[in-house]
């Protein structure tokens, strides 16, 4: 089980409710460790096994919660 760290630029919140949305959507994922976003930055960090998750999964988990993101 290979977990890893990565960061991800967020367009589209509007507020910091925004933020605690992508973090439960991402959260609920099996294989997420776990999920922050900033509203302030617009940047979420995200830690995940590799076997589990994939980049595609979060950014298209992101995408429906109505949001866009692109790897850092």
């Amino acid at each position: 089980m290979k977990t890893v760290k990565k960061k991800l630029k967020i367009e589209g919140m509007h507020c910091s409710s925004c933020a605690l949305n992508i973090d439960f959507d991402l959260e609920d994922l099996d294989g997420i460790k776990f999920a922050k976003t900033s509203y302030a930055t617009q940047i979420t960090e995200v830690e995940f096994e590799t076997d589990k998750v994939s980049d595609q999964l979060i950014v298209g988990t992101i995408k429906k919660s109505g949001y866009t993101a692109k790897p850092i």
